[in-house]
């Protein structure tokens, strides 16, 4: 005795037919051609050794074992109907947690939240902040806003936004600014830079870029994370590097400038969520952000 289920598109062609009481009905209900179904129709029988159906008239009727199966195939996929639809409703009620790091998201991210809201209203964001200790893979968190380089994880779904660009910035108020500001790059190879023990790697990456040698930059002051630097730029501590997003508003608003421009680094930004937890609301949010990144594109 065989145990193995028929195909799913064969049940759902025999659902469908026995439920419509019509191969042409159950073909336009499903979005195939008349042709298909009965082709899954004739699947379903090979499958169990049995007929279904018998001419009756122009039309088919059920057999006592096709009866059995209408009454078995009917309940199980009406069962499967309810519950996917009250997965979909659960999913579509509970709020979408983003991950990100506190830099990101203080200097980015919330100045532009009520122009999300307004814009995806139906969204229900939740914004959780960190700095490293953020995966999407367990439990409470739906997706990960990050600076990162490919190649990007195997079992993740990526969505690239904007490619990452670094440059120097410093505040009208710092003692040097007359002096840097309209100087060459390579004046900052004698000057104490702000540095981030969270991205050690963003001064040299900048040295490189710009063809100055990344063991003759001399470093001051360091902070823990991002957003302690570049509160310290705008207090007109000293030079700091930041990623240009994070300093649009402070540029904008002349707290801070960049007399160097910003320089493309290998990284980008991306949302991450894991493959097995597909979620429409990602790719919503993907479009929305990558926008924003990128509006004249």
């Amino acid at each position: 005795m065989r145990h193995d289920l028929p195909p799913l598109n064969a049940l759902r062609a025999f659902e469908a037919t026995a439920r419509l009481n019509s191969v042409s009905q159950a073909a336009e209900h499903l979005h195939v051609t008349h042709g298909a179904v009965s082709r899954q129709l004739k699947v379903l029988e090979e499958h169990l050794g049995i007929s279904l159906f018998i001419k009756d008239g122009r039309g088919l009727k059920l057999t006592d074992a096709g009866l059995r199966l209408r009454d078995a195939s009917a309940d199980a996929f009406e069962r499967l109907r309810t519950v996917c639809a009250e997965l979909t409703q659960s999913t579509a009620d509970a709020p979408f947690v983003l991950g990100c790091s506190g830099s990101l998201l203080a200097r980015w991210f919330i100045p532009r939240l009520g122009r999300l809201n307004a814009d995806l209203p139906d969204l229900r964001l939740h914004l959780s902040a960190g700095e490293g200790d953020l995966d999407p893979r367990r439990p409470g968190l739906d997706a990960l806003l990050v600076f990162a380089e490919p190649p990007w994880p195997a079992d993740m779904q990526v969505y690239e936004l904007a490619s990452e660009r670094i440059g120097p910035v410093m505040s009208p108020r710092f003692g040097g600014f007359t002096r840097l500001r309209d100087a060459p790059a390579n004046a900052l190879l004698g000057e104490p830079l702000l540095h981030t023990t969270s991205r050690p790697q963003a001064w040299p990456t900048w040295a490189q870029q710009n063809a100055l040698e990344p063991q003759a930059l001399k470093f001051g002051q360091g902070f823990e994370h991002l957003y302690y630097l570049l509160e310290a730029a705008v207090a007109g501590l000293g030079v700091a590097i930041a990623p240009e997003p994070l300093v649009t508003e402070d540029l904008r608003a002349g707290r801070l400038v960049a007399p160097w421009g910003f320089s493309e680094t290998p990284a980008r930004l991306a949302l991450w969520l894991p493959k097995r937890a597909a979620d429409g609301r990602a790719r919503q949010l993907a479009q929305w952000l990558r926008h924003e990144l990128n509006p004249s594109d």
